[in-house]
């Protein structure tokens, strides 16, 4: 029997565009849903897009039984830490209700497959800073609570119905499409390694480095940097999975060892030539201070192998863009 169309939430924005990429890549056929609050029109290139609400219930359902959607991929949703601290109900209303609406039309549409865009988050700050999957959760900002409350939706939603799902917890992603395609355009971006090349070629006067008294080597946190076309990748393992009849699943989704952001400054001066101008400033709300992927299972249960694991890399990538970006910027 022949799959159906994929729905991508969020297809417009930074990872949910590489996913796109991907899955046109192979033939699959595509709908993106997409407020283009955060996302680009132009980073769809031609996929079918409609501007909408994830959490417009008449719309979601309208297109599921247009468009003959059988699976979901669900990307949209706020994502800025520390603004989840200042505005949780923000996150609370996109993040989780909004969610809970898409739930409701895959159940009322007969969706099989979802794969969900989780975080790292969820699991708040650890003694040894190293997270499984069997790590109790423990979010300590709105960002991270909201996603998990999405994850249990999930959960009780597989267990009642026919529905099945992965997913995938996310550790820090960062770089752009190795051939320069697509990358990735937020606006007033907060991720250190895109602020870093902003910084490079000239569209900031600095970074801010948040926090250099952490328990850490050298003081400053340290995150699992992943390129985002791995990450694009495992998502379509995910997918492959549940068609094979996979059960539903959460896995992290990082490399498995970390990088201090004095580290990735280190490969951005190696990288570019330049040292970069840093501006040290206190910590902020909602950062643990060292948070690492336990990477071993989503390699079991996909069968994923990651082709982009070095950090020098990722720069280079999110570098390339950033010139791209400058010599022809993105509305």
């Amino acid at each position: 029997m022949a799959n159906g169309t994929v729905l991508v939430t969020g297809g417009a924005g930074y990872i949910g565009s590489h996913v796109v990429l991907q899955l046109r890549a192979r033939g699959e056929r595509v709908l993106v849903l997409d407020n283009l609050s955060t996302g680009f029109r132009r980073a769809v290139l031609d996929t079918p897009l409609v501007v909408g609400e994830v959490g417009d219930r008449e719309l979601v359902g309208r297109l599921m039984r247009e468009h003959g959607i059988d699976t979901v991929l669900h990307f949209a949703a706020h994502t800025i830490v520390p603004e989840s601290v200042r505005n949780p109900l923000k996150y609370y209303g996109n993040n989780t209700c909004s969610t809970r609406s898409l739930l409701q039309c895959c159940a009322e549409h007969g969706v099989k497959h979802v794969v969900f865009s989780s975080t790292a988050a969820v699991y708040g700050i650890l003694a040894d800073g190293f997270a499984s999957e069997d790590t109790p959760t423990a979010p300590i900002n709105p960002y991270g609570t909201s996603k998990l409350m999405s994850e249990w939706m999930l959960r009780d939603l597989a267990f009642a119905t026919p529905l099945r799902y992965v997913a995938l917890r996310y550790f820090n992603v960062a770089g752009s499409d190795t051939q320069g395609r697509i990358g990735q355009s937020t606006r007033d971006a907060t991720l250190l390694i895109k602020v870093a090349v902003e910084h490079i070629v000239g569209k900031r006067p600095h970074l801010s480095l948040f926090g250099t008294d952490y328990p850490t080597p050298d003081g400053t946190g340290v995150r699992d940097y992943i390129h985002v076309e791995d990450l694009a990748t495992a998502h379509l393992d995910a997918l492959d999975y549940l068609r094979r009849g996979g059960a539903s699943s959460t896995l992290n989704c990082g490399y498995g060892h970390g990088y201090s952001v004095r580290e990735v400054l280190q490969a951005v001066e190696r990288v570019t030539g330049r040292k970069p101008v840093v501006m040290e400033q206190p910590r902020r709300e909602g950062d643990p201070p060292f948070l690492v992927a336990k990477a071993d299972r989503i390699r079991q249960v996909l069968g994923w192998k990651p082709a982009l694991d070095d950090l020098d890399q990722i720069v280079r990538s999110s570098l390339a863009w950033e010139r791209k970006l400058a010599a022809e910027p993105w509305a």
